[in-house]
């Protein structure tokens, strides 16, 4: 292997990229896979001596994402890995997500990419690689078109910008532990950083962001972040997300998934189901993209072993085609690959959702029941289901109400998207409502399958976007709740795959906040949480015949 580090590429507007170059040492010209993130490429090097980590290794590091340099070496690639503007050995200031609020990854990727082409030992032939951001930037630098970019190959990338930082409006704790490292990983090799809100606003501007946050009691009772937003020179990206909870420009300027219609070559997708993780931005951006395109759904757990080894023979398969011109079958094989859980099967398709869907709506009952029938009675005789949950102020008890289904009496796979549509009344402004689906077996074990996250205060629909079984938020404002009236929030459920064997059941559990370190939870970074709610609240869950709360399901009929 011949190595060469610290070299210093030029950009577009005389900034300098610092990079590390990995390649075989022969003679023949050899295509290439390039990588760029802010997690420094210095410990990307710790592949070299460094088993793959699984969690919950303590070895594990979240930012080792780059790919195996042996492997990728061995298997006759050239591996070069940069650090992105104001990062590490980088030039240059790094401003808001992926470089939104300055010259953008994209740009920085397509120099990079042009610089590589014209290396002596390189044949022109560029795919690049990584997970994680390493694979949201490569969606942002494909849409740059790139001459010398054959093929991508991206694994569990962010490309929906605002989904990364917010489910259903509520603030995901995730992005915070990858930029600062305090989520079983390195956090970002900071060099020198600046908020994009710090460049879009004047500081008075900055200073009543800042302030009107404060006013949200879900940041008020959490003093972590009530010390952030009174020193916000300290953590200057983190800060981006907390001051921007509703979606719009600042977060579409940056986003893989706004660009990418513009993306022509091949592209490979790979995602775990995440619960949530990343699934739908990398389906949508899958049904986005213009070129050839295939896609994985794999199973659970989201949190790959480092630096994701796991997936390397079939980058290797892709990449062989597209760079190297060896047929290796990959494309004889479907368009989309899907792990059905419960099953531990995979099954082929052409696209998703895939066109088979049968709808079937499970309504709450009374007693905790879920039936295929709805309530015939009035809220007089059906009275409401409820729950009170404390602030975290007070508590760190999860309150939450369950309904389960009867036993499944044949085998039953559920593949798509879902709904829950559910008549809520609250006695405060606001309240988080989460939902979450079990597969239970007779044993009375269950098994994660799959989420779904609304902010009551963002329950507007935009009708137009939604679809059976998919509601459509934008996300563009919040709207306080009237304390007492009863509303139907139409909650998102992520996109699953489940075989529900027979004598299995159902239950879907509701609660405002979610338990910091159950099973699940384990399976992830610290910290890697939703905000609490943090007002008292009191709610009343109505599911009577003028109020037919229900979970809207995607059965795949058996023949198919």
């Amino acid at each position: 292997m011949i190595i060469v580090k610290d070299i210093m590429v030029p950009m577009r507007d005389g900034i300098h990229l610092g990079v590390d170059i990995y390649r075989p040492d022969v003679s023949e010209k050899i295509p290439a896979l390039v990588a760029l993130s802010p997690y420094g490429k210095e410990i990307q090097a710790l592949s070299l001596t460094l088993p793959p980590q699984a969690r919950p290794s303590a070895l594990w590091n979240g930012v080792i994402e780059a790919g195996d340099i042996n492997e990728v070496v061995n298997h006759g690639y050239g591996h070069i890995i940069a650090d992105a503007r104001g990062i590490g050995g980088s030039e240059g200031v790094y401003c808001g997500p992926y470089n939104s609020g300055g010259e953008g990854d994209g740009k920085d990727v397509h120099d990079l990419i042009e610089w590589v082409a014209e290396q002596h030992w390189c044949d022109g032939n560029i795919g690049m690689i990584g997970i994680s951001y390493y694979a949201t930037v490569q969606l942002l630098g494909a849409a740059e078109n790139p001459p010398h970019l054959k093929a991508v190959f991206a694994n569990g990338g962010h490309f929906d910008q605002y989904e990364l930082g917010y489910h259903g409006g509520i603030l995901w704790l995730m992005p915070r532990a990858s930029r600062e490292g305090r989520g079983g990983d390195s956090g970002y090799a900071i060099n020198q950083v600046k908020g994009k809100s710090e460049v879009l606003y004047s500081p008075e501007e900055y200073q009543e962001l800042i302030q009107e946050r404060l006013k949200d009691p879900d940041i008020a009772n959490w003093s972590d972040f009530v010390h952030l937003l009174k020193y916000p020179n300290r953590h200057e990206l983190w800060n981006d997300f907390l001051l921007h909870p509703h979606n719009g420009p600042f977060w579409e300027q940056g986003s893989a998934l706004t660009v990418a219609d513009r993306v022509t070559i091949p592209a490979y997708f790979q995602v775990k189901w995440g619960r949530g993780w990343t699934v739908e931005g990398t389906i949508d951006t899958f049904n986005k993209v213009k070129g050839v395109k295939k896609l994985d759904l794999q199973p659970y757990p989201p949190m790959q072993e480092r630096p994701f080894h796991e997936n390397h023979e079939e980058m290797f398969r892709w990449y062989d085609y597209w760079l190297k011109g060896i047929d290796t079958g990959i494309m004889d094989e479907p368009a989309i690959q899907i792990f059905v859980e419960g099953e531990n099967k995979w099954r082929a398709a052409e696209q998703w959702p895939l066109p088979e869907i049968e709808w079937k709506e499970f309504y709450l009952r009374p007693r905790h029941a879920l039936s295929e029938k709805p309530e015939p009675l009035s809220a007089e005789f059906a009275h409401p289901d409820g729950f009170y949950q404390a602030p975290p102020t007070v508590t760190s008890k999860t309150e939450s109400l369950k309904w389960k289904s009867a036993k499944f009496m044949e085998d039953t796979e559920m593949t798509g998207h879902g709904a829950f549509y559910v008549y809520v009344s609250i006695d405060t402004e606001d309240t988080n409502l989460i939902a979450k689906i079990y597969d239970v077996d007779p044993n009375g074990k269950r098994h994660f399958v799959t989420s779904g996250y609304l902010k009551a205060s963002h329950r507007e629909l935009d009708e137009s976007k939604s679809e059976p079984g998919k509601s459509y938020h934008p996300h563009t404002r919040s709207v306080p709740v009237p304390p007492g009236e009863i509303i139907e929030y139409a909650i998102k459920l992520y996109p699953f795959s489940n075989m529900f064997k027979a004598g299995h059941r159902l239950e879907l559990e509701l609660s405002c906040n979610e338990s910091l370190n159950d099973e699940d939870a384990q399976l992830l970074p610290p910290d890697s949480y939703h905000l609490p709610c943090g007002r008292a609240t009191t709610h009343k869950i109505y599911r009577d015949a003028a109020h037919p709360s229900r979970l809207m399901l995607p059965i795949i009929p058996r023949k198919s």
